[in-house]
């Protein structure tokens, strides 16, 4: 069993998942879009660009999305995408960049459990933390 993150949006996925792709050093994602669909006739020809679906595979994980056509989006509450890391440098240079133009609840820190660890919502409404585990 693996757990696969599913992100919505309000129409900002594809800049989104190409940004994500960027920073975690994958390849971007093809994107199906909504007018290629068989919901095409559902949505108003302002989405038919939209994403109805993409997944991104960053190793042996993947992050699945899509933009959540009117009035089915909502900001996401109650999660996070947690990335677990374990270098430093890596772990500050993700939180940099991911975190910019965005919400930062705790800037990355070392605390009593990680070596770094950070709260933040990225420019696109998608809360994140890292952590850099220290040894128990």
């Amino acid at each position: 069993m693996q757990f696969v993150p599913y992100l919505n949006f309000n129409g900002q996925c594809e800049e989104a998942f190409n940004t994500y792709a960027r920073i975690f050093g994958v390849q971007a994602p093809g994107f199906f879009r909504f007018g290629a669909s068989p919901m095409a006739a559902q949505v108003g020809p302002d989405w038919t660009n939209k994403i109805m679906h993409v997944t991104m595979r960053v190793g042996d994980q993947s992050l699945n999305g899509c933009d959540a056509p009117p009035p089915h989006y909502q900001a996401p509450q109650g999660m996070r995408v947690c990335l677990d890391l374990q270098d430093v440098a890596e772990a500050e240079r993700i939180f940099n960049a991911l975190s910019e133009g965005g919400q930062i609840g705790m800037p990355i820190q070392e605390t009593f459990w990680a070596k770094r660890f950070a709260m933040f919502a990225d420019r696109f409404g998608t809360p994140w933390m890292i952590n850099v585990s220290k040894p128990m």
